[in-house]
């Protein structure tokens, strides 16, 4: 038992050190670089030489080492003449068109919308209206007014005349087909889920748990309808009432949005709140064919230069430190229970 204390309090020792030494290194590297960009960049990757590295990797691997010399020989004499024949005629006649590939994986608070509204400004200082951008799109929806938001981001897109496309790999419902119905195009993989397009809330309410433990709640309001349901307060059915009203305002908005952006969809018939895989939302015209983003992007290899765009916020001090400290205690916690797991305890 005295040697558990004494390493115990060693190691209290190690991690005291180890995050003070890590502070005071955030510090002196946060003050000695800091930069003008406080809030994050963009990166961008060039798809087309990430599949192209692929593609000789397999083929180094694959192909015997004279086929594979004739591929590597051949396929570097077509990218001369390719230069060659733009450098004759000029760049702007044979520049291919441009896809811009971004990535939306959205919660219930829509919080991926903050790189989304840099990543879209970022393509639109760019962009022509011969290029396209396709949005790699996931979320099962949340709450409305965030939504709206990133709906409105992509719209921003249609509004320069530039092709949006949207790619559902996996879900787009709710909000996230809110968000889905702005593009030119819809694309699903067959078993994505789609629609949902319906309203939802609920809230618990504990006000006859107050009242068994004689517990008074008082809520005061200026306003009829300030305040319609509560949680602790004694709920009314003209509250209930004009809550469910509010329901259906914000189910109608939601209706009028999807029929305005996709008027081939029978809207009273998919506004029930269902969801469809890939291969029904088809058939409801939800989608406009069935593809994975990965397809998609493959197809359009040969005909466009491909970029995925992403912002990388840039991290504070604090999260750097936080992060550096717990592995720091993680990996000195890990070597005391693993030198304690060799010995009896008492």
């Amino acid at each position: 038992m005295e040697f558990l204390s004494d390493y115990g309090l060693f190691l209290a020792k190690t991690v005291t050190f180890v995050v003070a030494a890590l502070l005071i290194i955030g510090m002196l590297s946060s003050l000695g670089g800091r930069r003008r960009d406080n809030e994050g960049h963009i990166e961008v990757t060039a798809l087309n030489d990430r599949f192209e590295d692929w593609e000789e990797q397999i083929k180094s691997v694959v192909l015997d080492e004279a086929s594979f010399k004739a591929e590597r020989k051949a396929a570097q004499k077509k990218a001369k003449a390719e230069r060659k024949a733009k450098k004759k005629s000029g760049a702007e006649e044979n520049e291919k068109p441009r896809l811009f590939v971004l990535d939306f994986d959205g919660d219930v608070k829509a919080s991926d919308v903050e790189h989304l509204r840099h990543e879209i400004s970022a393509v639109l200082t760019l962009a022509k209206q011969t290029d396209e951008v396709l949005v790699r799109l996931e979320s099962a929806g949340g709450m409305v007014h965030s939504y709206g938001l990133a709906a409105s981001q992509l719209a921003r897109i249609r509004n320069q005349g530039i092709p949006l496309t949207i790619a559902v790999d996996r879900v787009a419902a709710s909000g996230g087909y809110m968000m889905a119905c702005i593009g030119n195009r819809i694309l699903a993989a067959p078993f994505a889920i789609l629609g949902s397009i319906g309203v939802i809330a609920q809230l618990p309410n504990f006000n006859r748990l107050l009242k068994q433990h004689n517990v008074d709640f008082e809520m005061h309001t200026a306003g009829d309808y300030k305040r319609t349901l509560t949680v602790f307060g004694e709920n009314t059915e003209e509250g209930r009432d004009k809550f469910r009203e509010e329901l259906e305002e914000t189910h109608v908005l939601f209706k009028q949005f999807v029929s305005e952006n996709r008027p081939q969809v029978n809207i009273e018939k998919v506004a029930t709140g269902e969801v469809w895989y890939g291969s029904q939302a088809l058939a409801e015209n939800l989608i406009d064919s069935i593809s994975t983003s990965d397809e998609y992007i493959l197809q359009k290899r040969g005909d466009c230069d491909l970029f995925e765009v992403k912002y990388v916020a840039k991290k504070t001090l604090a999260e750097k430190v936080g992060v550096a400290a717990h592995g720091a205690f993680d990996a000195v916690l890990g070597k005391w229970i693993s030198r304690l797991s060799q010995r009896p305890l008492l």
